[in-house]
């Protein structure tokens, strides 16, 4: 997102929640009715019928992955989910 740019419209999603990571840059995001700064390293997280939106505010491009999945789908990654198993390291 180049500087002073701004996503054009607020959205929200029917079954996907998303997860923004900021890798660099800074901004601003916005949930409903809540803004906040962001930066490098920054994560939101974001419910399904949530309005969003983001902009940069920083001199330099803003980079930033979204990742998408259905809400909840991620429900038993957790540490009780993970199973230790026996394996031959290799390096």
């Amino acid at each position: 997102m180049e500087p002073g740019q701004a996503a054009p419209f607020f959205h929200s999603h029917k079954q996907n929640e998303e997860i923004y990571i900021i890798l660099s840059g800074a901004g601003d995001f916005q949930v409903n009715d809540t803004a906040f700064p962001i930066a490098e390293g920054s994560i939101v997280r974001v419910a399904t019928a949530c309005n969003r939106s983001i902009r940069c505010t920083s001199t330099e491009k803003m980079l930033y992955i979204c990742i998408q999945a259905k809400e909840g789908s991620l429900e038993q990654c957790t540490m009780e989910d993970g199973e230790i198993t026996q394996q031959e390291t290799k390096w």
